[in-house]
């Protein structure tokens, strides 16, 4: 491995499901501490680090339709569930020594600061942990796309997507044995091949400002420093 990492300041896509760890919903104790290690060994690389949440482990948007909730008041839901990951996230990471910022989408001062992209670009250049909550603050749009917005927006050098499975494959891994994952694709080859690594508003948002992502499985211990780090991890997408 080489010493120097590839990327200055990154965007790390962390779903709800990551922390809710083999339970499966809720957050898992030993979940947060895992994610915090694998992040803490990439800081002390010097990397700046910026991280968007999602809420799947405790509340999806799409989930409170089949409870008479309208999609736009399941979507702020959601939105809420981001913040109470972020804090249990940013918790863990200052009980290690950690300096993080939870910043919100939505206005929320009495737990965290409101999100402002000059904010965080100063946060992260300061060499804090920034925890990007509640999404775009706005309803009917996916976390991939709020992660892929923040990327844009705090000029990061790559976005990172972490599953639970290796790559991007040609069919659903949990599935079908015998699928195929992709070393590297373009966007275009991932939109027509209907591979829903990401949802098209976010693969426009990357192409459009030409930000490359990867793809990798987080619940291997030391992928997201060899990610960074620049080893070929998990699948590529780029133009």
């Amino acid at each position: 491995m080489a010493d120097d990492p590839a990327y200055k300041r990154i965007l790390l896509k962390l779903s709800g499901e990551q922390l809710a760890g083999e339970q499966g919903f809720g957050i898992d104790p030993q979940q947060l501490e895992f994610v915090t290690q694998e992040v803490k060994a990439v800081k002390e690389k010097g990397v700046e680090i910026g991280i968007v949440v999602g809420g799947g482990n405790i509340h999806r948007g799409t989930q409170g339709i089949e409870m008479g909730i309208t999609r736009a008041t399941g979507d702020y839901m959601g939105m809420l569930a981001t913040v109470i990951n972020a804090m249990a996230l940013q918790s863990t990471m200052e009980n290690h020594g950690l300096f993080t910022r939870v910043l919100s989408a939505i206005r929320i001062e009495a737990v965290a600061e409101t999100y402002i992209r000059r904010r965080a670009i100063r946060h992260m250049e300061k060499g804090r942990i920034v925890i990007m909550a509640a999404g775009t603050g706005n309803p009917y749009f996916t976390t991939d796309t709020a992660a892929v917005l923040r990327g844009v927006e705090t000029e990061v050098d790559i976005v990172l997507k972490a599953t639970k499975v290796p790559g991007v494959f040609d069919d659903d891994p949990m599935k079908n044995s015998k699928a195929t994952m992709f070393d590297h694709l373009t966007y275009e080859e991932a939109l027509n091949r209907h591979l829903r690594v990401m949802d098209g508003t976010a693969f426009t948002l990357l192409e459009e400002n030409e930000l490359s992502l990867v793809v990798f499985k987080l619940t291997e211990p030391g992928n997201l420093l060899k990610v960074v780090m620049g080893e070929e991890i998990g699948t590529k997408v780029t133009l």
